[in-house]
């Protein structure tokens, strides 16, 4: 069944290549949104996480420590990767903007 919103609603000759780009990048942002969203989640565990850590390392030993330095390096990870995934949808955001812009 096709939607309103599906390029395949539209006749063919009718959708030009800067449209059919458009829902290219919507269902980019669509999947970066979910894929931020779980990363975001992901995130958001691993700083609790890391938060106990780094206060058994403050009245622990070596070892925990040793831990605390694993959980603070899971948590710069992620934290690169949420940015790289937001800079990543800053440009699709404003390549669409661009292309709605050359419609109107």
């Amino acid at each position: 069944m096709l939607s309103v919103g599906d390029p395949a609603a539209i006749p063919s000759t009718t959708v030009n290549r800067n449209q059919k780009r458009l829902f290219k990048i919507h269902d980019k942002l669509k999947s970066l949104d979910h894929a931020i969203s779980l990363v975001e989640a992901e995130l958001e565990y691993h700083r609790h996480i890391d938060d106990d850590a780094q206060r058994d390392a403050s009245i622990g030993n070596y070892i925990d420590r040793e831990e605390a330095k694993l959980t603070a390096s899971d948590v710069r990870r992620f934290e690169k990767t949420l940015g790289q995934m937001t800079r990543k949808r800053d440009k699709l955001l404003a390549e669409r903007e661009r292309l709605l812009a050359g419609l109107a």
